[in-house]
C-alpha cells in the first residue's frame, strides 16, 4: 500500500530509540499517523512542529498497518508561529479540534480551512476571527452546524443578532426582543454579507467563542468525556492581553 498526499503535522511522540509516530491532517486521507525513521533526530525535529505542512508518502504491507511516511516540508510555519504567544496556543488548540475528526477520513475543506487559518496568525484579532469561524465548521463537518442564514422563528433572512441556544438557529431582532437576555449574541462578522476584513470588536470576539464554546461543550466533547482544552483559553486570554497592549499603545 502507497499514497502521496498533502499534509499539515498535528502532533508528534516518540516511539523508541529514534523514531516518531507523527499524525497529520492529509488532504485526501483525513487525519492518518505514521512512523517517521529518525524523527526524534535533531535533523528531523525542526520539520515535524505541529503547524507545519509537509508534502507526505506513506506506505505499509496492509491498509490497516501504521506505516511509515516519508516526510518533505513544505511550509516551515512554526518557527514564526512560536514567536506569539497566541499562536502557541491557537496551533495546539487547531490541533485539539482536528483530533475530533475520524480517523483516515477525508475532510477536505476542513484541512484547507486549517491551512488558511494557519497562515493567519499575525494579527492576533484576525486569528480570533479565523478560530471561531473554524470551530463553527467542525461543528457543521461533525453534523452539529448551526443554522446562521436565517430566524428560527419566522424564516426572516435580515437584521439576525441573536443565536437560540437550544435550537442552534439564529434569531431576528425583532423576534428575539422579548428573550434577549435567554439568547446567544450573534456577532456582526459571523452574519452572511456584513462585516468588514477587520470589522470585530473585542465584544464580538467573546460572543463568538462563547457561541462555539457553548455548542462544542454540549454536542461533541462532553459526548467524549471531555472538555474544552486549556490551549483554547490560553488562546483566547492570550489574544486579548495583545489586542488591550495594542489598544492602550494607540
Amino acid at each position: 500500500m502507497e499514497w502521496t498526499d498533502e499534509g499539515i503535522v498535528l502532533g508528534v511522540r516518540r516511539h523508541g530509540e529514534s523514531s516518531a509516530i507523527v499524525e497529520l491532517l492529509t488532504r485526501e486521507h483525513g487525519r492518518h499517523l505514521g512512523l517517521v525513521r529518525g524523527g526524534a533526530s535533531s535533523r528531523m525535529r525542526p520539520l515535524l512542529q505541529p503547524g507545519n505542512s509537509v508534502a507526505a508518502v506513506w506506505r505499509a504491507r496492509l491498509d490497516e498497518h501504521l506505516g511509515t511516511y516519508a516526510l518533505e516540508g513544505t511550509r516551515l510555519r512554526a518557527a514564526t508561529l512560536l514567536a506569539s504567544s497566541h499562536a502557541v496556543y491557537g496551533v495546539t488548540h487547531l490541533a485539539s479540534l482536528a483530533r475530533l475528526l475520524p480517523e483516515r477520513d477525508p475532510h477536505e475543506d476542513i484541512y484547507e480551512m486549517l491551512d488558511r487559518t494557519l497562515d493567519d496568525f499575525d494579527d492576533a484579532g484576525g486569528a480570533a476571527a479565523h478560530m471561531i469561524r473554524f470551530e463553527l465548521a467542525m461543528l457543521a463537518e461533525l453534523g452539529f452546524g448551526l443554522d446562521l442564514e436565517n430566524c428560527a422563528a419566522t424564516g426572516e433572512t435580515t437584521d439576525l443578532i441573536y443565536v437560540s441556544p437550544k435550537s442552534g438557529g439564529a434569531v431576528s431582532r425583532q423576534a428575539g426582543e422579548p428573550y434577549r437576555d435567554r439568547l446567544l449574541r450573534l456577532p456582526p462578522f459571523l452574519r452572511e454579507g456584513e462585516g468588514g476584513a477587520n470589522d470585530w470588536s473585542d465584544q464580538d470576539l467573546q460572543d463568538g467563542f462563547r457561541l462555539t464554546g457553548l455548542f462544542l461543550l454540549r454536542h461533541v466533547l462532553e459526548p467524549r468525556g471531555q472538555g474544552h482544552s486549556d490551549a483554547r483559553g490560553g488562546f483566547i486570554n492570550a489574544v486579548t492581553r495583545q489586542r488591550a497592549r495594542i489598544s492602550s499603545a494607540g
